[in-house]
């Protein structure tokens, strides 16, 4: 498939159509994994042409993702990270944890965004921001793949650096998502602090089943759909 670069047609539509100014890209990374954080960037980028190549952070290699993230934290007008914790994930559910991400990143940024383009179809973000979602906008629009890119290169880093304290569940390789290493070390050494101890792993692990937390509402984010 040939590569499309991403674009400012949606911000210029909502610029257009809503009258705002300032509208940021949101997108997150963390979502489907085991363990560790989800990570949401929320970034503004004004008009300018993208640096070559941005697109979703999925289809980019690690190596190429690296220096493409270095240049666009210089390129963006601003960017900030929000993180929501595993041990956050448990007790709120995955939709409200990403929305506790979110709100942290957009009111991090120096400038507070009117209106906000979030990455894929369900809008769990909500008001005070006016809200677009956008199907794959982290390969259609610039805002979201630069904060695409940036969010996934931010969290594999820090899950990488986690994972000299965490040797056998090799974080440095699979950032806290399914992997058999990751599997073998949990079925032989039970999860760490790390770990969501809301999701299903843990259902085909007896030995560690009777760790697992059991929401009322049944949300573990595992059952949501997203089309992310």
């Amino acid at each position: 498939m040939p590569y499309v670069p991403p674009t400012h047609t949606v911000e210029r539509s909502m610029r257009a159509t809503l009258g705002v100014r300032t509208v940021a890209g949101v997108d997150e990374v963390g979502r489907g994994a085991w363990a560790g954080p989800v990570t949401v960037c929320a970034a503004v980028t004004g008009l300018r042409r993208p640096p070559e190549g941005l697109t979703d952070s999925k289809l980019i290699t690690p190596k190429r993702r690296t220096k493409l993230a270095a240049v666009l934290t210089d390129w963006v007008t601003s960017y900030a990270l929000g993180h929501a914790s595993s041990e956050e994930i448990d007790d709120l559910g995955m939709t409200a944890a990403l929305r506790l991400a979110a709100v942290r990143a957009l009111e991090a940024l120096p400038e507070q965004p009117d209106a906000v383009i979030l990455d894929g179809k369900h809008n769990y973000l909500g008001g005070p921001w006016t809200v677009r979602t956008v199907i794959k906008g982290d390969q259609s629009c610039v805002a979201v793949a630069a904060a695409s890119v940036i969010a996934k290169v931010h969290r594999d880093g820090a899950m990488a650096e986690l994972g000299a304290e965490y040797t056998p569940f090799a974080f440095a390789d699979n950032a806290g998502y399914p992997s058999p290493v990751h599997r073998a070390a949990l079925e032989e050494h039970g999860p760490t602090a790390l770990h969501r101890l809301s999701w299903s792993y843990l259902d085909t692990m007896p030995r560690w089943q009777h760790l697992k937390k059991v929401r009322e509402d049944g949300d573990t984010g595992e059952q949501l759909g997203f089309d992310f």
